[in-house]
This record gives C-alpha cells, sequence and structure tokens, in this order.
C-alpha cells in the first residue's frame, strides 16, 4: 500500500514537472519522422498479465521492413533525434502513465516482450512475474550503463536473450528478494544519479552492488558467470 501510493504520487509529480519536456519532445519526433508520437508495445505485467506500455517513439515507421524486439547499437531504424531521446532516457516518460494506472510502478523488474518471456524465461526468473513491471530496476541499470558491449548488431535478439538477459533478470530477482520502501528509495537516487551523470558525458560507471548475488543465482542455472563483463564500460545500451 505504501509503495502504491509513492507510485502514484511520484509519478504525478514527475507528469506536471515534465510536461514540457514531452511537448518539445512530441514537436521534435513530429520532426524528424513521419509517424505517430507514442508508441504503443505489449508488454507482460504482474503475474503475466499483459498491457500496453507507452513510449515516445523514437523509429522511423517502416511497415515494410521486418523488425525486431531489441535495439542494437547503431541501429538504422533510430533516426537522430530519437537516439538522444533513448540516450536521455525521454522516451520512457509517458511509462508514468502506466505508473498511475497500476500497470507499473516506479521501481520494478522492466516489463518484457511476451514472446521473450515465453521463450527464453525459466521458472525461476518467472519470479520477476510477481511484481508489477517498474521504470528501473538493479538489471536496467546494469543494462543502461555495461550492456552494450554484449548486443551484437548482426543478432541483437540472440545476443540479448543468451548473454544479457540472463544477468538482467538474475539482478531483478535480487530486488525482488530483498524488496522493501528503502531499496526502492535507494534505487531512484541510484537511477537519478546515473542519468544525470550520464547526460553530463560520463562513460564509465561502477558495476551494480546486486552483482554478487545476481551471479549466485546465475551459477544453478547452469549459466557462466565469467563469460559477464567485470569492468565497467561505456556506451550506453538500449535493451528494451
Amino acid at each position: 500500500m505504501v509503495k502504491r501510493l509513492l507510485d502514484v504520487v511520484l509519478a504525478a509529480l514527475a507528469l506536471v514537472a515534465a510536461a514540457p519536456v514531452l511537448v518539445l519532445a512530441a514537436a521534435g519526433i513530429r520532426a524528424s519522422s513521419r509517424g505517430p508520437i507514442f508508441y504503443r508495445a505489449v508488454r507482460l505485467g504482474q503475474r503475466r498479465r499483459p498491457f500496453v506500455m507507452y513510449k515516445l517513439r523514437t523509429m522511423h515507421v517502416t511497415p515494410d521492413e521486418p523488425g525486431h524486439a531489441i535495439t542494437a547499437p547503431g541501429d538504422r531504424r533510430v533516426f537522430r533525434f530519437g537516439a538522444w531521446l533513448r540516450r536521455a532516457k525521454v522516451d520512457e516518460l509517458p511509462q508514468l502513465f502506466n505508473v498511475l494506472r497500476g500497470d507499473m510502478s516506479i521501481i520494478g523488474p522492466r516489463p518484457e516482450v511476451p514472446r521473450l518471456v515465453a521463450e527464453h524465461y525459466s521458472p525461476v526468473q518467472c519470479e520477476t512475474l510477481a511484481v508489477r513491471p517498474g521504470l528501473a530496476s538493479p538489471g536496467s541499470l546494469y543494462c543502461y550503463t555495461h550492456g552494450e558491449r554484449l548486443l551484437s548488431p548482426d543478432d541483437p535478439v540472440g545476443s540479448y536473450t543468451e548473454q544479457l538477459l540472463p544477468l538482467k533478470l538474475a539482478l531483478d530477482l535480487v530486488y525482488v528478494r530483498r524488496a522493501s520502501l528503502g531499496y526502492d528509495l535507494a534505487l531512484i537516487a541510484r537511477t537519478a544519479w546515473v542519468l544525470g551523470t550520464a547526460l553530463l558525458g560520463r562513460r564509465r560507471f561502477p558495476l551494480p552492488p546486486e552483482l554478487p548475488a545476481a551471479r549466485r543465482i546465475l551459477q544453478p542455472e547452469g549459466a557462466s558467470a565469467a563469460r559477464h563483463p567485470r569492468a565497467g564500460s561505456e556506451v550506453l545500451p538500449q535493451c528494451d
């Protein structure tokens, strides 16, 4: 109950503060690429309930070109202004409406594409579906700060599901198993610091404190922790 109240209050305040940014972003999208302002994506929420997640559109509309759910570095579908929106995470601001509706929380595992859940989630990883998905989580922060080197431009979906997704979910499992109001507030502060310093030019970030526990979760699944990088990296990825 306290978490839900915090979600509603923070989402409402954030929407009021972000309204001018959303207006400017909408104008920039309209000037950059023909098509709708918003992108509507079906994701799985708490207890596998599908919902429509809202984002600002950052890609050209190419109906005749097959697409995929994962955006690798240099994806030519992303227009220039859209790339900036992704880097600043401004494209995620419409999900504050999802928070107000109760589809999502401020902090929680990032919601995933239904097909990827059906094909790639193990029973242990499905624990992340026991709570509301969120705007930010330990897994999504790792993906933002360290994940790009694990995504192959030639096979973004394969590299995501085989290399990045298992660690991302393990990090989010750590959150789910330790969830508390204090932890949420700490993750909100960590997210603000990461985004703020990234926009100021920072490219190297410390590894998440949840990483040792996440690697312990991976071991029973037969995953090799050694294949995940131990040093922080660089350019910011887009994983969802």
